[in-house]
């Protein structure tokens, strides 16, 4: 089997694996009990926690462990939102993942105004259209630091400090971004972060938030005592162990990858298109073939036990799970051509070979 579907989700490394089994064997006590058992388990939390706050820059009381990226990108926008004296109008991207636009949905339900800025042809968005699209009653701005469709890097720094100085809270979506690319370079202008484990080696069903713990939030869901009372439910303490685990132990090789996708791109068949943007995360390649449906693709490279994807796994059942590519201008008909390549520590010169072999067979018999 070759998997080229890391952008989607990354196998547990052994060491986050090992460090699950360890604290679910021996640390099996609720953070919240006040016995020994419970307060082990409360230090490991609060370990993990630091570890997390260390990487973005940030103060730990601000880290609030969830049990996804989607949840946290919920739990973020809403909160800010709610918490923001400013008024009722968001700004956002046509190309955000399906849990930004599901609370942005949310939001518009209570009386919110959003409003959706087009990618642009190089996949990203300018500056200038966030600063047009302020108004005075503008009160958050959610951007993503890397589209999962093709890898495209947003100018969430210039971003970062615009609405710093326009006093508008800013929401970054990095689940894609984290451990890859600097995050520490702008999270001081920034209120809210979304993580997931996931994506880096950590296990399924654990992310985290930051939430700039000066920002007097209201509660979802009233009543609820965890995490700062922002979400219910008793911590998943080796989940959470095994996440800081895998962000100590993952390593993203940004040359190695570079040197991949040159090499794939540079022997593609004339019939694939791969989207490049102004700003690139190199492991992720967003491809059309001519004449060809993405999902055609997808199935005749499982024949060969090749793992691809057709966009983002949360939007699959969708006609929305090409929004990155309709955002930039391209028809809908284009759009069903796309599908997705994504690199990861294990991805190899020869498993590139194999794929772009598969490629050229489909272009062959199709």
């Amino acid at each position: 089997m070759i998997y080229m579907d890391f952008a989607a989700t990354s196998p547990m490394s052994p060491r986050a694996l090992q460090a699950y089994c360890d604290i679910a064997q021996r640390y099996y006590g609720n953070s919240a009990s006040l016995h020994d058992l419970g307060g082990q388990a409360h230090y490991f939390v609060e370990q993990a926690r630091e570890i997390v706050a260390k990487t973005l820059g940030v103060d730990k009381n601000g880290i609030i462990f969830t049990g996804s990226g989607t949840e946290g990108n919920l739990l973020s926008i809403l909160s800010l939102a709610l918490a923001s004296k400013k008024g009722q109008h968001i700004i956002s991207s046509q190309a955000e993942h399906t849990s930004v636009h599901a609370a942005l949905n949310t939001l518009e339900k209570m009386g919110f105004t959003v409003t959706k800025l087009p990618l642009q042809l190089d996949g990203c968005i300018h500056v200038e259209q966030v600063r047009e699209a302020i108004r005075e009653d503008t009160a958050l701005i959610t951007i993503q630091h890397v589209n999962s469709e093709i890898g495209s890097i947003q100018p969430v720094k210039e971003i970062a400090r615009i609405a710093h100085c326009e006093n508008i809270f800013f929401h970054v979506d990095c689940v894609q971004s984290y451990c890859k690319l600097s995050i520490d370079s702008f999270s001081a202008y920034v209120d809210a972060l979304t993580l997931s484990a996931h994506k880096i080696g950590g296990p399924k069903g654990c992310g985290a938030v930051y939430i700039n713990p000066k920002i007097r939030v209201p509660a979802l869901t009233p009543g609820v005592t965890h995490e700062r009372g922002l979400r219910g439910g008793t911590i998943d303490t080796p989940a959470i162990v095994a996440f800081a685990t895998a962000i100590e132990n993952y390593h993203y090789e940004r040359q190695h990858y570079e040197a991949l996708r040159q090499y794939f791109k540079g022997k593609l068949p004339p019939a694939c298109r791969l989207t490049e943007s102004k700003e690139q995360l190199p492991t992720i390649c967003g491809l059309m073939m001519d004449n060809v449906e993405g999902q055609y693709v997808l199935l005749k490279l499982n024949e060969k036990g090749i793992c691809i994807s057709t966009g983002s796994a949360c939007d699959i059942h969708s006609e929305s799970g090409t929004k990155a590519i309709l955002s930039m201008g391209y028809t809908m008909e284009e759009a069903r051509r796309f599908f997705r390549i994504s690199f990861g520590p294990t991805t190899t010169f020869q498993e590139i070979d194999q794929v772009l072999a598969a490629l050229t067979n489909i272009l062959v018999k199709y």
